[in-house]
């Protein structure tokens, strides 16, 4: 890849990636799991083949966008040459959890567990999505005066928009099926889920909840998630954690705590398994306890 391509900002303080933005025209970037420190958007514009994301895999298609957080793993497995363009950035850069009411993109676009992680660019949106990374691109290439505010600024503008997309694709989705019953129950579990993942861990707890059988729940969720009912607990509880080891200086025993955890330890080799690192290590490479949430 020539250096045209690839335009990356380094932290001064500890030398980590801060922004990167990059072409590619091979397969060789995404066909082994990732497990980065940072936020990963992927625009694929051309090549087809399979996507795998947590505990899930999808279709990987040309004109669309692929969202993954921190230590989210993903790998793409491509039938022929994939082209298109990453755009990445470490929390420290920019952080969706401390800009929230600026922009609503966390469950939306980032820790969606209950939509696939991706979104489908029309004419108008990869035209105005091309035009910002442009403009990334230019700031990039000549480092002037309030750079980082600026660059900024444009990742903002193209995370609104691509979130506003996929809100409203996935609100197309649930008009086209909100006359079925199953919808009705999901809709039910994602509350239940919402409101309860703290104290409720097993998939047992939620069938009983809404009076339903645990296979019934199973086979539903598996449907239409594409997970299990357990996966989608856990992954709920994972995210629950990265928000308050990034946004807090709590102690990891505080955390689990507060998840439905008396045993630290547990919790640990339970976030380890789901994150591929530990607690501390997440929050040393991620975010180092803010103290402000």
């Amino acid at each position: 890849m020539g250096a045209q391509t690839t335009h990356t900002l380094i932290n001064p303080k500890n030398g980590n990636l801060a922004f990167k933005l990059f072409a590619f025209e091979e397969d060789g970037h995404f066909d082994h799991v990732q497990r980065n420190n940072y936020f990963s958007l992927i625009w694929i514009t051309e090549g087809t083949g399979r996507v795998k994301a947590d505990f899930s895999e999808y279709e990987l298609n040309p004109d669309c966008l692929y969202a993954f957080s921190p230590y989210q793993p993903f790998m793409f497995a491509s039938t022929g040459n994939l082209k298109g363009t990453a755009l990445q950035f470490h929390p420290d850069f920019y952080c969706i959890h401390l800009h929230r009411k600026e922009i609503d993109c966390n469950g939306v676009l980032f820790n969606n567990i209950y939509n696939p992680p991706f979104t489908f660019l029309d004419h108008g949106a990869s035209s105005a999505l091309s035009k910002l990374m442009e403009q990334m691109k230019m700031e990039m290439q000549i480092p002037a005066m309030a750079q980082q505010e600026l660059l900024v600024s444009y990742l903002k503008i193209f995370l609104i928009t691509v979130s506003r997309l996929k809100a409203e694709q996935e609100s197309q989705a649930t008009l086209l099926t909100e006359d079925r019953k199953e919808p009705f129950v999901l809709q039910k579990l994602k509350q239940a889920i919402e409101k309860d993942f703290k104290s409720k861990h097993s998939a047992g707890d939620y069938a009983r909840s809404l009076n339903i059988s645990a296979k019934a729940l199973g086979r539903i969720t598996k449907t239409h998630f594409n997970k299990t009912l357990t996966e989608l607990i856990s992954e709920r509880i994972i995210i629950e954690a990265k928000r308050e080891l990034y946004l807090t200086n709590k102690a990891i025993k505080e955390i689990a705590y507060e998840l439905g955890y008396d045993d630290e330890y547990y919790f640990s080799r339970f976030f380890k398994s789901n994150a591929d690192v530990s607690p501390q290590v997440y929050r040393d490479t991620v975010g180092a306890g803010r103290g402000i949430a």
